[in-house]
């Protein structure tokens, strides 16, 4: 009898949690609209709750308020960065070498879909509530995945610690100087040259050196 009582449970659990992610990722999105359209200044819980065709009351059971959102919004899209530069650093898309750091750099230039002036937004609140170390901590994360123990023919297999911290935080730096100065080539290919030129010259100094250590 009690397994009987406990399958409608976990029935009724399932919809109830796929519809609160729902819920959530619907706020998370009409976030991000507002803040393309007109940034931080028309940026309040009252707009986000009407794009995302939610309550007030809804909408403050996920979030205490805009700054929760903003937070929240800036880890979804760290996740979501780091997930399709992964699958640029397996190959998917290039195995080669430059064809991966290419791929790598196309996806960092092209996080938070395209939204240049959400990216804008969210990036100067969190550097401002002072939450970019904590959001530095998925990034460091990923980097040491993908290089400690990483396979030989890994892009980034011979670059030490230290040298590892240089390459991404310049690369980082050079994004949000980009996006924050609001540069008009930002989305430009020859923009992405230059990115890809830079993690290219610098891993080829430090596999050198790797070599001749050996």
């Amino acid at each position: 009898m009690p397994t009987r009582r406990q399958a409608p449970e976990i029935k009724r659990r399932i919809p109830r949690q796929s519809r609160a992610a729902e819920t959530a990722a619907a706020i998370l999105e009409g976030a991000a609209q507002i803040l393309e359209a007109g940034g931080l200044a028309g940026f309040t819980t009252n707009a986000v709750a009407e794009r995302a065709g939610v309550s007030i009351g809804t909408l403050y059971q996920y979030f205490a308020d805009k700054n929760a959102i903003l937070l929240a919004l800036a880890r979804q899209q760290v996740g979501l960065g780091l997930a399709d530069i992964a699958r640029a650093l397996s190959g998917e898309i290039d195995p080669t070498p430059e064809g991966r750091v290419r791929a790598m750099v196309r996806a960092a230039i092209h996080a938070f879909r395209g939204r240049q002036r959400a990216r804008k937004a969210v990036m100067e609140a969190v550097l401002s509530q002072g939450h970019h170390a904590e959001l530095m901590l998925p990034v460091v994360a990923f980097i040491a995945q993908h290089r400690v123990g990483a396979a030989p023919q890994a892009v980034f297999a011979t670059m030490t610690p230290i040298q590892m911290f240089v390459m991404s935080r310049a690369v980082i730096g050079v994004l949000r100087a980009a996006v924050l100065e609001e540069q008009p080539f930002f989305k430009s290919r020859p923009f992405e040259d230059e990115l890809v030129r830079l993690v290219l010259a610098y891993l080829q100094a430090t596999t050198a050196e790797a070599a001749a250590r050996a």
